[in-house]
């Protein structure tokens, strides 16, 4: 997490209407420079003024694109979202675009889980093992393809780019393991197989190749970085013995859902379809009826019938407007748990922040604070690894929300 000045207090003491109608000011004095990017777990008071709301990397992409704009597009992209989105959006417009992240200690607990030092040892252990420098268990010759979650930092894309693997997302990831079982950048020789190496997240990594068939028991293991026994506490077989090697990490929100919880709602409200996030530890996922990424998740509640009710597990903040908007169509929409399931650095992005940063762009001075800037070397693999995936799911439909029925 990085560290964030204190605001003037000027900002602490303005009221709810006044920060609203100064960033209104500010965004129309602003124009068409400025491009406000607001992801679906923001809250109300900030999603308000972005141009596109969306998940991370689509926000990116629009982004890309309203830079790229004929006639001349956004000179500075301010994200209201959390750090690893901005480096995204970073890597994926021009060098001379400014983009600017609100809050500096918005970071994502996830992302952080997986450090560019701890993957570094965890490849070379991985390697050493299962033969990605020699000969594997019964004369397999292994290949390990490295997949990161888009939840990742920017130096763990680039890592994933240069030793031949790709970024996927919550609604690309089958189609993308797939990809990487087929040998990932490069067409399996003989007598090859695949081992995935899967960063950050280990619960959409395992109900993902659960989806496919992998036995989450006997064909996947956990790499824990903060073990100190070596092998991220795994014995040489656990490694040889799987097909996916899964990161120890997981989003704190998501982490929050319980099994219970999804048994507790159906006794509450009989006939609801419960619909979980991805993110969802697996025994969450096989009780749900239904799971899918945020997007899927958006698609279910806005497709759902005229007096269906749903419980959903995801953030509280996306979950709450989706309950407004579904209310007007008779739909009943609720969070599976009363639990606080709030992205706390995701919030620390609120509209005294994004006032400010505006604020400091105005004229006469213009001055660009808290620019978010990923080095080049650093850009170029990252954007390796961005494209790889563009270009696997340009060849694939994304899936949408579907029936949960995970393979154990």
């Amino acid at each position: 997490m990085l560290w964030q000045p204190a605001l003037p207090d000027r900002y602490r003491r303005m009221s709810d209407r006044e920060l609203d109608q100064a960033i209104t000011a500010r965004k129309r004095q602003l124009g068409p420079s400025v491009v406000i990017l607001g992801h679906h777990y923001q809250q109300d008071e900030v999603v308000r003024h972005a141009d596109f709301t969306g998940d991370s990397f689509r926000l990116s992409q629009l982004a890309a694109k309203k830079v790229a704009a004929p006639g001349g597009g956004a000179k500075y992209v301010v994200f209201c979202g959390v750090h690893f989105m901005a480096e995204s959006a970073d890597v994926l417009t021009p060098p001379e675009v400014k983009v600017i992240l609100p809050d500096l200690s918005a970071g994502c607990s996830m992302a952080d889980m997986a450090s560019l030092e701890d993957v570094v040892e965890a490849w070379e252990g991985i390697g050493e093992v299962v033969g990605n420098k020699g000969i594997g268990d019964e004369g397999t010759k292994w290949r390990v393809v490295p997949i990161t979650y888009m939840n990742s930092t920017a130096a763990i894309k680039a890592f994933v780019g240069e030793h031949g693997g790709a970024v996927c997302t919550s609604s690309n990831a089958h189609a993308i393991l797939e990809w990487a079982f087929r040998g990932g950048s490069e067409p399996l020789r003989e007598g090859e197989r695949v081992k995935i190496l899967f960063l950050p997240d280990q619960h959409l990594g395992r109900n993902t190749a659960a989806s496919m068939g992998y036995d989450v028991t006997t064909r996947m293991t956990l790499w824990d970085p903060r073990n100190v026994e070596g092998l991220g506490g795994n014995e040489p077989d656990d490694l040889l013995r799987s097909d996916v090697i899964l990161w120890k990490g997981h989003c704190s929100v998501h982490k929050l859902f319980r099994p219970e919880h999804v048994d507790q709602i159906r006794a509450q409200l009989p006939g609801v379809t419960v619909i979980v996030h991805p993110e969802c530890e697996h025994a969450v996922v096989q009780k749900a009826d239904m799971t899918g990424s945020t997007e899927g998740i958006i698609q279910a509640i806005e497709e759902a019938s005229a007096g269906s009710s749903w419980a959903v597990g995801t953030e509280v903040h996306l979950v709450n407007r989706l309950a407004k908007q579904a209310a007007n169509r008779g739909v009943f929409v609720r969070i599976l748990s009363e639990c606080q399931c709030l992205c706390t650095t995701m919030y620390r992005i609120d509209p005294q922040h994004l006032l400010w940063v505006l604020d400091e762009l105005a004229p006469p001075e213009g001055k660009v604070v808290n620019q978010i800037t990923v080095p080049p070397e650093v850009r170029k693999w990252a954007l390796v690894s961005l494209n790889r995936m563009l270009e696997i799911t340009a060849k694939a439909k994304p899936m949408a929300a579907h029936s949960a029925t995970p393979v154990d």
